[in-house]
């Protein structure tokens, strides 16, 4: 792996984070995987078609998300692991991105939220 592909994956990450990705349901088929998963912040479960609909209902009133120390690093040929912390509406979450190289190019497989204790902030 290259420091281009793990550029690459770092800016389709911080893509995926922006209100015009999110309410683009196209762009969101082409970014995350058939077979994604997330465990979020909440706790909840979400597959792609979840997720997909969730996003669905996010408008222009909803705050943006920063990502704020994104690092990656290669775990095996292909694949992709990102750490970041995001921040939304004054809530912080250490945040952990899957991301696998497959035929037709990055796909996010696997994401996870954790909550930030109040002294992380």
């Amino acid at each position: 792996m290259t420091n281009a592909d793990l550029a690459e994956v770092m800016a389709l990450e911080r893509e995926l984070q922006t209100a015009a990705v999110r309410s683009d349901p196209a762009r969101l088929a082409e970014l995350m995987a058939p077979d994604f998963e997330e465990i979020g912040a909440s706790g909840r479960m979400w597959d792609l078609t979840s997720i997909l609909e969730m996003l669905s209902a996010e408008d222009d009133e909803t705050p943006e998300i920063e990502v704020h120390e994104l690092t990656g690093r290669e775990l095996s040929d292909g694949v992709v692991l990102l750490r970041w912390q995001s921040l939304r509406d004054g809530r912080r979450v250490h945040c952990t991105s899957l991301w696998q190289r497959r035929e037709v190019g990055w796909r996010l497989v696997h994401h996870q939220g954790t909550p930030a204790a109040s002294q992380d902030s």
